[in-house]
């Protein structure tokens, strides 16, 4: 199990100050039921949907100009079993659930219920451990690509396209130059937009792209301060 939960740690990018979180975040009711004084993992799978929730609405709200709606439909394209089950296979829980004999005889490991359930309360865990910044990384990391996709739906003008559009009617042209630092596998980039060689704005992202969209929408911003 100890070795289980070393490579869960060393996928999430987040290493346990109270490795016990971990564990409990893994433990199926199943499992529960048949050893006793252990206990499900079905209060951090509460909080870690409530942290999941939160995150995605608030990169929605920073990172997207949607409307209400638009945002409730993004969330809930992106908030949802086969999404949570389908990060959980990539780092992995399905080996290391702790589950009943039963479940383990029909196939819990992947099923897609189960390792959903299992996802929200790593993230719980996750949040316990290391606060809402260590949640927030694990969301972007993760999410971040389904939510870009989600939120920059075809025909929809992203900051960088309007900042070009703005800046077309007198003929200029941004440029933008990218820069990541910190570990592959949680870096962090920081984007600078230059317009007639002068920087104007910078921006952040856990992604170029993101990054990108966050120093042109805050160019858009210095503009139309200065309009």
């Amino acid at each position: 199990m100890a070795d289980d939960l070393d490579a869960v740690e060393l996928r999430l990018g987040h290493r346990f100050a109270d490795a016990a979180l971990l564990r409990l975040a893994l433990v199926h009711r199943s499992f529960a039921s048949e050893y006793e004084g252990e206990v499900t993992n079905e209060r951090l799978e509460f909080l870690g949907d409530a942290v999941l929730s939160l995150t995605v609405a608030e990169e929605l709200y920073r990172s997207w100009d949607l409307s209400e709606g638009e945002m409730a439909k993004v969330r809930a394209a992106v908030v949802n079993e086969a999404s949570l089950a389908a990060v959980a296979r990539g780092l992995g829980l399905g080996e290391a659930l702790l589950l009943g004999k039963g479940e383990e005889a029909s196939g819990g490991r992947s099923k897609a219920s189960i390792l959903a359930d299992a996802m929200e309360a790593v993230l719980g865990a996750v949040f316990l451990d290391g606060g809402l910044d260590a949640a927030r990384r694990l969301v972007r990391q993760r999410w971040g690509e389904l939510l870009a996709a989600r939120a920059d739906a075809p025909g929809r003008l992203d900051y960088k396209t309007r900042l070009q559009e703005v800046l077309a009617r007198d003929g200029r042209v941004p440029e933008y130059e990218v820069e990541g630092e910190g570990p592959d596998h949680a870096m962090t980039f920081t984007a600078q937009v230059r317009i007639g060689g002068e920087v104007v704005s910078s921006g952040s992202g856990s992604s170029k792209k993101r990054a990108e969209q966050d120093a042109a929408r805050r160019a858009l911003e210095q503009l139309r301060n200065r309009a």
